[in-house]
């Protein structure tokens, strides 16, 4: 396998350069309310004899900020063709989703302009052509991406046959369940997987918050997978922590196996237009591009009766993604390092730390987080932070399903 040791001392200068470049005067983000998000760590299970263990990896202590368009013809311009080819596969609808697409992408982004690999992209078509997909990757990429939990079924056969190329899949452990204990499906296969549930206790507080009406709302995209339960589980738990009698409304757009429910902004700005002539002030969408339907709900409401009203983000920090007139309606994101994961990937690829199994991007390391574009939680983030402390030290332990918040 083809594998590539950089100098540090070279990153980080090219990480200072970078980061001066790409600030934003008006907007700072952070994972959880500091005021630059640095990344030290990775903390990374691995299970062995049937035990779970988790122990951190050691990172550059780098600065990665969560909007990084501005990078892009630069990245361009220093990839030389070192020998190094990443293959970013897409979940449906590719970059522009202004979520979780576009978070993986930002992660190879840096990626390519601070080691100079090349990159390729494929956006799935059919979800049948998965394994195609990256097969095709992997005849021309020495590490291939799959951005989703729907690549799982397709990734253990093209592992196998690609010994020579590193896999890494978001969403999903990659862990063989069907043998005890379970292990990874292939030595070249990690999983990078989320603590959204953690992330959303957070922006669920700060709803329970900011509400006035003491009614806020959840949109799901696609209900039955188990993953967008985790999102609406954590937030209802955190607008509870703060207030216990908060009404929480949720709705799910679409079930799997049909994915519809993340490419539907209509349907988003219905939902959430429902929901706010209902009473809700604050809602949240993990539906992927779905939820820019919800932030134009949050406009139309505003001015047609002259009372605000609010949408959270997913994924990326969408104040920075969505449109500028919608920008005052953002209150918060909760951010999911998508883009850490996929650039730590590569880097481990490319300096011979390459794990297989899952690798947990959670709170603590922090993973996942909150954003603060904006300055419409600034009010609130000591409180954040204090609930923020208590999931990493274990005195809130919040719950992956719904019915448990």
């Amino acid at each position: 396998m083809l594998k590539r040791h950089w100098g540090l001392a070279a990153l980080f200068a090219a990480f200072l350069l970078v980061v001066a470049a790409c600030g934003d005067d008006d907007a700072t983000t952070t994972t959880a309310g500091g005021a630059a998000t640095t990344t030290t760590a990775a903390a990374t299970t691995t299970t062995s004899g049937g035990e779970e263990t988790t122990t951190t990896a050691p990172r550059p202590e780098v600065i990665i900020p969560d909007f990084c368009p501005e990078i892009l013809g630069a990245a361009e311009a220093v990839a030389e063709g070192r020998g190094v080819n990443v293959g970013l596969t897409f979940d449906l609808l590719g970059r522009g989703d202004q979520s979780f697409n576009d978070a993986a992408g930002c992660g190879v982004d840096w990626a390519r302009f601070y080691f100079s690999v090349s990159a390729s992209e494929i956006t799935p078509t059919d979800a049948a052509a998965r394994a195609t997909d990256l097969q095709l990757q992997a005849e021309n990429s020495s590490i291939v991406i799959g951005n989703g939990f729907s690549f799982e079924v397709a990734f253990p056969e093209v592992c196998e046959n690609n010994p020579d190329v590193d896999f890494a899949i978001t969403d999903s452990a990659m862990l063989n369940f069907a043998v005890d204990p379970p292990a990874p499906y292939c030595d070249n296969a990690r999983g990078m997987v989320f603590a959204e549930h953690e992330g959303s206790f957070l922006v669920g507080a700060a709803a329970a918050l900011k509400s006035t009406t003491g009614k806020v709302g959840f949109i799901g995209g696609v209900s039955g997978i188990g993953l967008i339960e985790k999102f609406e589980a954590g937030f209802i738990a955190g607008a509870r922590a703060v207030n216990p009698d908060i009404e929480v409304v949720s709705e799910y757009i679409s079930e799997f196996p049909d994915f519809a429910g993340f490419e539907s902004p209509d349907r988003g700005r219905e939902i959430a237009l429902a929901m706010y002539d209902e009473g809700a002030d604050i809602v949240y969408a993990a539906a992927g591009l779905s939820g820019s339907g919800m932030f134009e709900a949050a406009r139309l409401h505003t001015q047609d009766t002259g009372t605000k009203v609010w949408g959270i983000g997913v994924d990326s920090d969408q104040y920075l993604t969505v449109d500028t007139t919608l920008r005052e309606y953002v209150l918060t994101s909760m951010i999911k390092r998508v883009d850490v994961a996929v650039f730590y990937a590569i880097y481990d690829h490319l300096t011979g730390n390459f794990t297989a199994g899952p690798t947990e991007y959670n709170l603590a390391a922090d993973g996942v987080g909150y954003s603060t574009s904006g300055g419409f939680i600034d009010d609130i983030v000591d409180e954040l932070e204090a609930f923020k402390a208590q999931i990493v030290g274990g005195d809130i332990v919040v719950p992956t399903l719904p019915e448990d918040a």
